[in-house]
């Protein structure tokens, strides 16, 4: 069976935890034990910048044991009239896997999974970023040793990192996210109720507020993002005045001392974070930047032959 990974909404649940508990075990120095892509083909392709999901896609297929095709923006013939699906038919037909960032919508992608015969694997479309979030929740596995439980607080634009974070969160039980966001700059609609609603029949929440102020204590996580996501641009030319008081300081942590510090990079020091925070004891994003290569391994691993889930395992053990 050919799986792909075009959202999270593909994935059961039993596919995410497995497929975060063997991003977690790559991680605590857990090999694979074999190279299961020995043989198969990845093809990398990548019409936006990245340094962090290129790369851990890249070395990830490597370390498995795959070899890789890498393709830049101006290298298909797309670029010279070639339809996309044209290139899809051409891709699956000498590729086993493709991973790819349009940073455009998903129906691209989709149609190319259409093709039969090669999975698809979403690098970034503009409303998510489903292999940011299994890097993440990986990140917090190994932090904390569990996800369940966790309490989050995200501060900055409702972007495709934060809905792809909702996304994932509100299928482990008793999660707590908390998401400040500049007017609006929130989740869609769709994400806010399918999520609030996943979590909770999952025993959890998703809140959502379009300030900073009396922030809650007891926060496990505060986690941002870059101002100006990949490959967008702002319609309002004065949106910096509306996310300053977004900005993550020091400050935050007076009623959450022991919270970790997220983001998923790049970062711009005295924009959405202080260097204090980003560089400070507290900060876990160089090591969460890791789990992004661990992250690529199982997703990979998961399309390529599938994730064994244990018998009767839940979100709550998983996580």
């Amino acid at each position: 069976m050919t799986r792909h990974l075009i959202s999270l909404e593909d994935l059961s649940d039993d596919d995410l935890y497995a497929m975060v508990a063997r991003a977690a075990g790559h991680g605590a120095g857990r090999p694979p034990g074999h190279r299961p892509l020995d043989g198969t083909v990845v093809g990398i392709y990548f019409r936006k910048t990245s340094t962090r999901t290129r790369t851990a896609f890249s070395a990830g297929a490597l370390r498995l044991g795959a070899g890789i095709v890498a393709y830049g923006p101006d290298d298909l013939q797309t670029n010279t009239g070639e339809t996309t699906e044209d290139t899809g038919a051409v891709f699956a037909r000498m590729l086993d896997m493709l991973v790819a960032r349009t940073a455009g919508e998903p129906d691209e992608l989709r149609g190319w999974a259409g093709q039969g015969g090669m999975s698809v694997v979403n690098a970034m479309t503009a409303d998510e970023h489903p292999t940011q979030a299994i890097a993440d929740l990986a990140a917090l596995q190994g932090r904390f040793g569990r996800i369940a439980g966790l309490r989050i607080l995200y501060l900055g634009e409702g972007n495709n990192t934060a809905a792809a974070l909702a996304l994932a969160l509100s299928r482990y039980p008793d999660t707590y996210l908390e998401l400040r966001t500049p007017p609006g700059y929130g989740l869609t609609p769709r994400i806010l109720e399918l999520t609030g609603a996943r979590a909770e029949k999952s025993g959890g929440r998703i809140v959502e507020r379009h300030d900073t102020a009396d922030v809650p204590p007891g926060f496990d996580v505060i986690y941002t993002t870059r101002w100006q996501t990949t490959g967008t641009s702002k319609p309002d030319p004065d949106w910096r005045r509306v996310f300053e008081p977004f900005r993550v300081t020091r400050e935050l942590w007076r009623t959450s001392p022991d919270a970790a510090f997220m983001h998923d990079l790049p970062a711009h020091r005295g924009e959405e974070v202080s260097a204090e925070v980003l560089d400070g004891p507290r900060s876990i994003a160089f090591d969460q930047a890791a789990c992004k290569m661990y992250g690529a391994m199982a997703v990979l691993e998961w399309c390529h032959h599938g994730v064994v889930v244990p018998s009767g395992a839940t979100g709550a053990e998983l996580g």
